[in-house]
C-alpha cells in the first residue's frame, strides 16, 4: 500500500478516535423549591413552562426522582458529594458568620473537582449555600473555576440585593436602595392599594444577571468540555419578579388576595401573590430556554447533557405560595421541610440527543447522590469515582437499558421536628417523624406506606407487615453514622447501642 495512503489512513483513524473520546458538556439546572407538579410536563395547568416541557419531550422524564434532602443546603451537599444524608457533611441549613452556611469539609470530593480533573471548565451560577467566601466550602475552592451569584442562602431571599459574589469579589447591582427579602409594608401604607407594594420592586434583577453570566460562561468555553452548574434562585420566596412577567398572569384575573405578612414574619408582601409565583416559574422557564437556545446556536446540542431538577418540594408558606391553588405537589403528602413525598419527590428531566430516547419516562427510584457516579460514567470516567459513596449510576437507564431496582434510598433530616425515612425498592417506604421533641421522648414509631398503591401516604400498613418494618428499622440503624456537627440524639443513641 502507498506509504502516503497509510499515513493518511492513520491520521484519519487518530482523528476519529479523538472525536469519539470527546467528552460531552454537562449542564445541570437546579430550581429552588419547585414542586413536583409545578411544570406543565408534570400536570401543571395554571403555570406556563413551554421550554421545560419541550425539554421533557426531547429527553427522559422521571416520576420517582428524589432530591438530596427536604431543604436547600443538605440537598445540595448530597448532589455535590454523592453521599446520602446519613453520611453527608451538611445535614441541615445552618448559618455561619459573617454570612453563608456550614461548609463542606476539605476532605470531601465534589462533582466539580472530579470533572475538573478530566479537563472540564467548571462554572457555578446562582445560589451556592455550602460554605462562605472564607471557608473550605467556597465554590472556587471546590472545583469551580468561575462562580457568580449568592454564596449565602439568606442573602438570596432578595432578588434585588446590593451585591453578588463574583469569584471572591463583590459585584455591585444597580438597586438603590436594595430590596430586603424580609420586611413589612411601610407604616401607614394601605394594603389594598397596589402602590403600597412598589417599595418591593427593584431595578436590577439578580436572576437576570446570573442567567447572563451563565450564558457568557458557555460562550467562553464552547471549544472545550464544560460543566455548567446552574442553581437558580427561582421560585424560592420572596415574591420578587419584574412586571414584564407578572402582567400576563394579572390578565388571568385569578381571585388573588394580597399577601401582607399579617403575622409579622415571612418574606416581603406582594399585592398579587398567585400571579407573582406563577410569573417567577415562567421566568425560570425563559432562562432555561435561553440556555438551550445558546447551546443550539453554538452547535453544541448533540454533545451536551442537560439535567433539570429541583432541590426540594414546594414551600410550606401557604400565605405566600398558594400550593393548593396550583396543586403544586398533586396528591402527594407533605411540602418543603418534610420527608413525605411532597417535600422530597421532585421533577427531573434529562436530555442528550442521540443517547437518551425523546419522550421517554422512567419510574426508577433515584436520588441526588446518583448524579455524581452517573455523570462520571456518561463522560467515560467512571473509574475516577471515589470509593465509599452512596450514589448508584443510572447511566445505563438513560441509554435505554434495564437496570436493577434500587435496594434502598435513605434520608434523614434534623430539622422540622427531626425525621428519618427509608425507601425499599419502589414499593415500600418507612418514615419516622417527631424525633426531636424538646424534653419529650422522641417518637420512634415507623409508619409504613405502599407507594405503588398509595403514593399519597394515606394508609399506614405497619401493623400488617412487621417483617418489612423490621428490615426498614435495621436499615435506619445501619445506613448512617452520627455527625458531631449535626447531632441527632434520638438516632445517635440507637447507633451507640448497635
Amino acid at each position: 500500500m502507498n506509504p502516503r495512503l497509510c499515513f493518511a489512513a492513520l491520521l484519519l483513524t487518530c482523528a476519529l478516535v479523538a472525536h469519539g473520546a470527546e467528552k460531552p458538556n454537562v449542564i445541570f439546572i437546579l430550581a429552588d423549591d419547585l414542586g413536583y407538579r409545578e411544570l406543565g410536563c408534570y400536570g401543571q395547568e395554571k403555570i406556563r413552562t413551554p421550554r421545560i416541557d419541550a425539554l421533557a419531550a426531547e429527553g427522559m422524564r422521571f416520576t420517582r426522582a428524589y432530591s438530596g434532602n427536604a431543604v436547600c443546603a443538605p440537598s445540595r451537599c448530597v448532589l455535590m458529594t454523592g453521599k446520602h444524608p446519613g453520611h453527608a457533611t451538611v445535614r441541615d441549613n445552618r448559618s455561619v458568620e459573617p454570612e453563608g452556611q456550614h461548609p463542606l469539609r476539605p476532605d470531601e470530593v465534589t462533582l466539580a473537582e472530579l470533572l475538573k480533573k478530566q479537563g472540564y471548565a467548571c462554572g457555578a451560577f446562582g445560589k451556592w449555600g455550602l460554605g462562605n467566601e472564607w471557608s473550605d466550602g467556597n465554590p472556587n475552592r471546590r472545583g469551580f473555576d468561575r462562580f457568580f451569584g449568592y454564596n449565602c442562602q439568606a442573602h438570596a431571599h432578595s432578588y434585588y440585593p446590593a451585591t453578588l459574589w463574583s469569584d471572591g469579589e463583590l459585584f455591585p447591582l444597580k438597586n438603590d436602595p436594595p430590596v430586603p427579602g424580609h420586611a413589612g409594608l411601610p407604616e401607614g401604607a394601605d394594603p389594598s392599594d397596589p402602590a403600597s407594594y412598589a417599595v418591593f420592586k427593584g431595578q436590577d434583577y439578580a436572576s437576570d444577571r446570573i442567567n447572563g453570566a451563565a450564558l457568557e460562561f458557555i460562550r467562553a468555553h464552547r471549544d472545550e468540555p464544560f460543566f455548567l452548574y446552574y442553581p437558580s434562585l427561582i421560585p424560592h420566596v420572596a415574591l420578587h419578579v419584574p412586571d414584564e412577567d407578572l402582567d400576563p398572569y394579572l390578565a388571568e384575573k385569578w381571585n388573588d388576595p394580597p399577601f401582607i405578612r399579617s403575622k409579622g414574619y415571612g418574606y416581603t408582601p406582594h399585592f398579587t401573590p398567585r400571579a407573582a409565583y406563577a410569573a417567577m416559574i415562567t421566568r425560570l422557564d425563559t432562562y432555561v430556554g435561553r440556555v438551550i437556545d445558546l447551546v443550539e446556536d453554538l452547535g453544541l446540542t448533540e454533545k451536551t447533557i442537560v439535567v433539570f431538577t429541583s432541590d426540594n418540594g414546594t414551600t410550606h408558606l401557604g400565605e405566600e405560595v398558594d400550593y393548593e391553588f396550583f396543586a403544586s405537589v398533586g396528591d402527594l403528602r407533605g411540602l418543603k421541610g418534610e420527608l413525605h413525598e411532597g417535600g422530597i419527590r421532585v421533577p427531573q428531566i434529562v436530555k442528550w440527543p442521540g443517547r437518551i430516547a425523546p419522550g421517554s419516562v422512567s419510574d426508577h427510584v433515584t436520588g441526588f447522590e446518583d448524579w455524581l457516579p452517573t455523570l462520571m460514567e456518561l463522560i467515560g470516567s467512571k473509574e475516577t469515582v471515589p470509593q465509599g459513596l452512596d450514589g448508584q449510576s443510572i447511566a445505563a437507564l438513560l441509554r435505554g437499558e434495564k437496570i436493577p431496582e434500587r435496594d434502598f434510598l435513605y434520608r434523614e433530616f434534623t430539622g422540622y421536628g427531626g425525621q428519618q425515612a427509608v425507601w425499599l425498592g419502589s414499593r415500600w417506604k418507612g418514615i419516622r417523624t417527631e424525633l426531636k421533641r424538646g424534653k419529650k421522648a422522641p417518637d420512634l414509631t415507623i409508619r409504613l406506606y405502599d407507594l405503588i398503591a398509595d403514593p399519597s401516604e394515606s394508609r399506614d400498613l405497619a401493623g400488617g407487615h412487621p417483617d418489612v418494618v423490621a428490615r426498614i428499622e435495621a436499615m435506619m440503624a445501619s445506613a448512617r453514622v452520627p455527625s458531631s456537627d449535626f447531632p441527632f440524639p434520638a438516632l445517635d443513641a440507637l447507633a451507640v447501642k448497635k
